[in-house]
């Protein structure tokens, strides 16, 4: 039975849910990769349209840290108990991840409305970028519950043994989106306006979609109206395991604030626009990775509840092996075509002869993001919530956000913005996994049944 991730091969178990994730965290890139795109080549805007975008980046990462807060707490604990048989809970989870992503997303984004001007200022807005970025995002604020709804409770198709439905929730939404881009764009002449409308339009669809699939009678453990309730107790562990993958995107948040200011500070608009840039390179580069991890937590969790514990550890080893293969690839492409990468966000003369070198710098050793990566999916898999909670913040807020400080005072100008991601990747990355595979790892051993 495909929902049963204790059997057959772990690694085609995890391929079988990867790729298909994979796949849909590509189509799920393209919401706001696309905008970036042609908002890049809007004609006479030159690079001060995709700076303003830029601005607007830790707004929607802060509702991406609450959505990851419930959808990456509550998912794991539903594989664990669906693994160990108890399907009265795992219900119960489902209701209550339901009611903690609705609630959240309208008071986000009544207070994201309220405090928008001040905020985007304080990331380092100027005047004429205020301009864009106020355009975009106050439409796509309009769309946060969507966002948060059709995202957070995704992680609950694929961990019901479903992953290509998954796939399909931003496979449709994606392409929606790419059709009303160009069209709301350059057609109806509305520019940021509409590639906000664009986005929002899409995330309802991927909601509906998602609501519809959960509600239905195809799934095992379908949403129901009697467990949408928010349970204290079931609210704290969600909270706590999920607090992880809300401190990852939180201090993505805090880094970006950091990283605007520093760099319109040291290097203006121009700057900020690179960054912006970077940010999706980034998120393109990060995403395989990303996806084969995601693959791996619902068989890494529901083998743990199975007390299948060789299995887990087959399944940590295949996806930091995977990880770190694709990551040094990945790394070697950014060294000898970067001009090729930054060509498809912008064709602005002064940002095309500035961003290379400052790609190369970002991605200086980037291998070192799959031990991340795999050590922090272990964690966060099998419940240890606070060694996922001390190595996201480690990485982040301990490690980049004082070198993204200190490091252009000390002479290094705009490049010691750019180098503090890699220095953080370096440490953090080892660190976590060096301790999963001491603790975690070792652990799984000792308790193999012989």
């Amino acid at each position: 039975m495909s929902s049963d991730f204790s059997q057959g091969k772990v690694w085609r178990r995890i391929v079988s849910q990867a790729v298909p994730l994979t796949l849909a965290q590509l189509v799920q890139l393209l919401y706001n990769i696309v905008d970036r795109i042609y908002i890049g080549h809007l004609p006479g805007a030159d690079s001060t349209a995709l700076t303003g975008i830029g601005l607007t980046f830790p707004l929607i990462m802060l509702v991406t840290a609450f959505t990851f807060l419930y959808g990456t707490g509550g998912t794991p604990l539903f594989s664990i108990a669906r693994g160990a048989g108890d399907t009265a809970r795992a219900s119960r989870i489902l209701g209550c991840v339901f009611s903690l992503l609705s609630v959240t997303s309208l008071l986000l984004m009544a207070l994201c409305f309220a405090f928008k001007r001040p905020l985007l200022y304080l990331f380092g807005a100027s005047d004429a970028s205020y301009v864009y970025a106020n355009a975009y995002l106050r439409i796509y604020l309009l769309g946060t519950p969507f966002t948060m709804l059709a995202t957070g409770l995704n992680g609950f198709i694929n961990a019901q043994g479903f992953p290509r439905m998954g796939m399909l929730t931003t496979v449709l939404g994606a392409g929606i989106n790419l059709v009303l881009d160009p069209l709301f764009i350059f057609v109806f002449h509305m520019g940021v306006s509409g590639a906000a409308l664009a986005t929002i339009i899409s995330q309802a669809i991927s909601c509906i979609w998602v609501l519809r699939f959960l509600t239905g009678g195809r799934v095992l453990l379908p949403l129901r109206r009697q467990d949408m309730r928010i349970e204290l107790p079931l609210t704290r562990e969600i909270v706590a395991l999920g607090a992880s993958g809300f401190i990852m995107q939180a201090t993505n948040c805090l880094v970006q604030i950091v990283c605007t200011a520093s760099l319109h500070t040291y290097g203006g608009d121009l700057y900020v626009g690179v960054m912006t840039v970077i940010n999706s390179v980034r998120s393109v580069l990060d995403m395989p990775v990303g996806g084969l991890n995601n693959g791996a937590q619902p068989v890494l969790s529901y083998n743990y509840g199975a007390r299948q514990f060789d299995r887990v550890r087959q399944g940590i080893r295949f996806t930091a092996m995977i990880g770190i293969v694709y990551t040094l690839l990945m790394w070697l492409f950014v060294l000898l075509f970067p001009e090729l990468l930054i060509a498809v966000f912008s064709d602005d003369a002064q940002l095309l002869a500035a961003a290379p070198h400052a790609l190369r710098v970002y991605f200086f050793g980037f291998f070192f993001m799959a031990f991340q990566y795999a050590g922090q999916t272990a964690f966060q898999s099998l419940g240890f919530a606070r060694h996922a909670i001390f190595f996201s913040l480690l990485r982040k807020a301990i490690i980049v956000v004082p070198l993204t400080l200190l490091l252009p005072r000390l002479g290094f100008g705009v490049d010691g913005v750019f180098l503090a991601e890699p220095i953080s990747n370096a440490i953090g990355g080892l660190a976590c996994f060096i301790t999963m595979m001491l603790t975690v790892y070792r652990q799984l051993e000792r308790q193999i049944r012989p």
